[in-house]
């Protein structure tokens, strides 16, 4: 516990942990309001649901990077600006549209999502030194993982018990207030040292998108890509068995197994490799349909790869900290955040179109094999790199 008694310590540290906690609540409930909006609210199902997510995760997957490139050039406030008013306008008039006109401004409200995953990483590298990043940023994963229990959770509620509008509404007016307080706090996004060493030229991109940048990208898409499979194939076992009742259960057991692991990878002073990780989390994930039976048996088949979740996720923060210099910080976690949407994006539609053709074990198979062949990928991309290096290091 020493590690995060030191890092807590930090100026600045408690503040940033609180305020992107609450900062991520609206985001984790984003999904969440849109489909019970479309399927429930408009009355188009949710196929059509589906469609509107998809639009929106591509316009956040678009616009995460750019928002990176303008942090990195004008500072965090003016992002913070634009996107706080275009996504609340967007959640604001959303709800009176019809759903052609939904898709179009789905687009254009991913693209101006407020981006506050990728703002509590960049500030992390900002103010926790190397030494403790791997704490800092399990604490961040744990803070995430917290965010998107409480998110999903409000949304329904809010959706359920009055309308599907008011959950919009509230939105809208979350975003608002989170911008408010992204502005007041403005965490750093570069340390003073950082700060001092800049010279205001624009670092090129062929100079930090290495290989190994890129397969720190690939297994932070991967690893979400098992995520949001497992997430999917809870609910299709749950409902086969005819205990959907259950289904917030299973999931909190599985978040707090992955939030227990992540609070032990970051007192760990040497940790296993990313790709490690990645392999071990996919191969533990490939079983869990053949062990799983009643919910509870479900939840326990979940405990071995839920550890290693949270801890996955972290060492990628920790990885793109380490290889993207600072003035090109911005770009670098924001193309992470790509990352994480498009495997996002990937792992539901694939393992439910697995699902619906054969059963939910299949669906656990999927998510984990991908997992695997992710972190192979990923071992090439390196492998790659460190050759290179070889051939071009003078005898």
């Amino acid at each position: 516990m020493q590690l995060y008694r030191r890092t807590l310590a930090l100026p600045g540290v408690r503040t940033l942990m609180v305020l992107v906690f609450f900062a991520r609540i609206p985001l984790s409930a984003a999904g969440m309001v849109l489909t019970l909006h479309v399927a429930v609210g408009l009355g188009h199902g949710y196929g059509a649901a589906g469609t509107a997510g998809a639009v929106a995760t591509i316009g956040i997957a678009l616009g995460a990077p750019v928002m990176g490139r303008v942090v990195d050039r004008y500072g965090l406030r003016p992002m913070v600006v634009v996107t706080t008013l275009g996504e609340a306008t967007f959640w604001l008039f959303a709800r009176y549209l019809p759903y052609p006109l939904l898709l179009v401004a789905g687009f254009a409200g991913g693209l101006l999502v407020l981006p506050a995953m990728s703002i509590g990483r960049q500030a992390i590298a900002a103010l926790v030194p190397p030494e403790l990043r791997r704490t800092a940023y399990s604490m961040d994963s744990v803070s995430t993982e917290l965010s998107f229990m409480v998110g999903p959770a409000a949304a329904v509620l809010l959706a359920t018990q009055f309308a599907t509008t008011t959950a919009m509404l509230a939105m809208a007016i979350g975003i608002v207030v989170v911008g408010a307080a992204l502005l007041v706090v403005n965490p750093a996004v570069r340390s003073q040292e950082e700060n001092a060493a800049a010279t205001g030229e624009r670092v090129p991109r062929r100079t930090w998108l290495t290989p190994r940048m890129v397969a720190v990208l690939v297994i932070g898409a991967g690893a979400v890509f098992i995520l949001a499979g497992t997430e999917v194939a809870i609910v299709a076992q749950l409902r086969e068995n005819e205990e959907l009742a259950y289904t917030g259960f299973v999931v909190v057991v599985w978040s707090a197994v992955s939030a227990a692991g992540g609070l032990v990878y970051g007192a760990l002073r040497r940790s296993p490799s990313q790709v490690t990780l990645m392999a071990w989390l996919g191969l533990l994930t490939v079983p869990i349909g053949l062990l799983a039976g009643e919910w509870w048996l479900l939840a326990v088949a979940l405990v071995p790869a839920s550890a290693l979740c949270a801890p996955t996720i972290a060492a990628t923060g920790e990885e793109v900290s380490r290889l993207a210099p600072a003035a090109a910080r911005g770009e670098a976690t924001g193309m992470q955040s790509s990352a994480f949407t498009l495997g996002s994006a990937a792992g539901a539609p694939l393992v439910g179109f697995v699902v619906d053709h054969s059963s939910p074990g299949w669906g656990f198979a999927l998510a984990g094999v991908g997992g695997v062949v992710v972190a192979g990928v990923a071992a090439v991309l390196i492998a790659r790199q460190r050759r290179t290096a070889l051939v071009t290091t003078p005898v």
